[in-house]
């Protein structure tokens, strides 16, 4: 830019010095433009009023250089390079301590026993392995804390800084507080079989953190605004005059419509990605590997939002994400077919906890449309757990109670392990695609995609289901039927009543 304003410069002080008068454009000939110096100065004062405005022209194209250098930090690329040193923290950290805790699960006792129904293994596997898991992430979310002071991580530009440190805002402590809760709440019930309501008392907790530091408390506002315009009141917020006085409110009551429907909101995605996350977690390899296909479609769309510097998170967001796949690449040498040590609860939990944090942070400037994004990302895990409530509500069953319908189960008995793993990897990736398609401006496209993916595995999966459901029942009358004629030819076979002598005869 600055050569060719350069170059007009030089074209126009040739015809002034030559004498020639150069054409306007029929658009430009009224208003006139008039030269900032007279017509009768010397040559000389009008190049120095030339180049006195070339040098304007030039130190405006550096002001909107650096701004365009501001909003638009680099490629994809180029950010992710800044934070690489993360991903490799957590994977090595997490291939590390494997080993460790797997001695320590069988010293411990804590082992999974296999049975004939829903396991996939033949021998007792130890468990653990969420805490190795958990390991590397908080390893890796601890060293994005300190590593820009030696060098080792690079924050990418952004406008979003910390008043405090002057960097941009790193992962929140109320999530990695969070991570720790949930781990903490799966290991107790792989050491002690603690009771759902536990559980779920945990994973509360862990939500009401993320709730009290904002995030995740803005995922609907792009769906309320519309209903807050035609209400008046955009807003959604209101002041309610109580007769009354309240301890810390006093007679004013705030109601901020948007804030507690995504603390709502909150609530129930940490809820059902935890449990979606430990249901599919039924053969080696399975979960960690999924996990880490979603991390980094996940990865590509925070990237993308970094680039034109969407908000405060856009770091948080790509750290989380790499401490994510890097922990679970870290893992799954491990955990893959065959498997030497399990994520238990403990695990499962973590990375249905972590997955859906990273998803509630894209939300964080009041754009639905990303997290929704970012759910067709994770849609296995949701899928699975959907199909589950539907097929036992069919059956007439509990929607707690345990069964080999899922996913993974039947195609396990068709693929195999290592088969059935493999084709939900590829399934796995093809809705991280449709999620990163939805975040580039194509959502009739992504939606309708995403409506007939879903049809197809939904209808399938119940298909099946449901037909081994008859086959069993169908097998059931077959066994009382033959049952029932047994017993009647052993009734027509066997010796009749011995008679029995009467009393007082000879």
């Amino acid at each position: 830019m600055r050569r060719a304003v350069y170059i007009l410069s030089m074209l126009l002080l040739t015809a002034l010095a030559s004498g020639i008068v150069l054409p306007a454009p029929a658009a430009a000939q009224a208003p006139k433009q008039t030269l900032a110096v007279p017509p009768s100065a010397d040559l000389g004062t009008q190049l120095r009023a030339l180049s006195a405005e070339q040098s304007a022209i030039a130190g405006r194209i550096t002001d909107l250089e650096h701004s365009i250098q501001v909003n638009f930090t680099g490629t994809r690329t180029d950010i992710f390079n800044g934070y690489i040193s993360v991903f490799v923290v957590a994977f090595a950290i997490t291939l590390g301590v494997v080993p460790i805790f797997r001695k320590l699960a069988i010293s411990y006792g804590i082992i999974d026993h296999p049975d004939e129904t829903r396991k996939a293994h033949k021998f007792p596997v130890a468990y653990m392995g969420g805490v190795a898991v958990w390991c590397g992430m908080a390893g890796a979310i601890a060293f994005s804390y300190i590593a820009p002071r030696f060098g080792l991580m690079t924050f990418h530009n952004t406008n979003y800084i910390t008043a405090d440190f002057g960097t941009p805002f790193p992962v929140p402590l109320s999530i990695l507080f969070g991570m720790t809760i949930v781990m903490f709440v799966g290991l107790w019930d792989d050491i002690a079989q603690i009771s759902p309501l536990q559980k779920i008392g945990g994973q509360l907790l862990a939500a009401a953190l993320l709730a009290m530091n904002d995030i995740g408390v803005k995922v609907a506002k792009q769906v309320l605004t519309p209903i807050g315009e035609w209400l008046g009141n955009p807003s959604l917020a209101w002041t309610v005059t109580l007769p009354f006085n309240l301890p810390i409110v006093g007679d004013n009551l705030p109601v901020d419509v948007v804030y507690w429907t995504g603390t709502a909101i909150i609530a129930i995605f940490v809820l059902g990605a935890c449990n979606a996350s430990n249901l599919i977690d039924g053969l080696d390899g399975l979960l960690s590997g999924v996990t880490a296909i979603a991390a980094a479609a996940l990865l590509i769309v925070a990237l993308g939002l970094a680039v034109h510097d969407d908000g405060q998170y856009d770091a948080a967001r790509i750290i989380l994400c790499l401490a994510v796949l890097g922990a679970c690449l870290g893992y799954l040498p491990h955990n893959f077919n065959p498997a030497t040590i399990f994520l238990g609860d403990a695990g499962s939990l973590l990375l249905g906890y972590a997955t859906i944090v990273i998803i509630l942070l894209l939300g964080d400037t009041g754009r639905t449309n990303l997290v929704l994004a970012g759910l067709i990302i994770f849609a296995i895990p949701i899928v699975d757990t959907s199909l589950a409530i539907v097929r036992r509500k069919l059956t007439g069953q509990k929607i707690s109670a345990a069964d080999d319908q899922h996913l993974h189960h039947i195609l396990k008995r068709k693929l195999g392990v290592k088969g059935a793993v493999l084709v939900l990897y590829m399934m796995g990736a093809g809705f991280g695609a449709l999620g990163i398609l939805l975040t580039l401006e194509r959502g009739r496209i992504t939606y309708a995609l995403t409506l007939v993916f879903l049809a197809f595995i939904g209808v399938t999966a119940i298909k099946v289901a449901r037909r081994k459901q008859f086959e069993e029942q169908a097998l059931l009358l077959r066994e009382k039927a033959a049952g029932a004629a047994g017993l009647g030819n052993q009734a027509s076979d066997s010796p009749g009543p011995t008679p029995q002598p009467v009393v007082g005869s000879k």
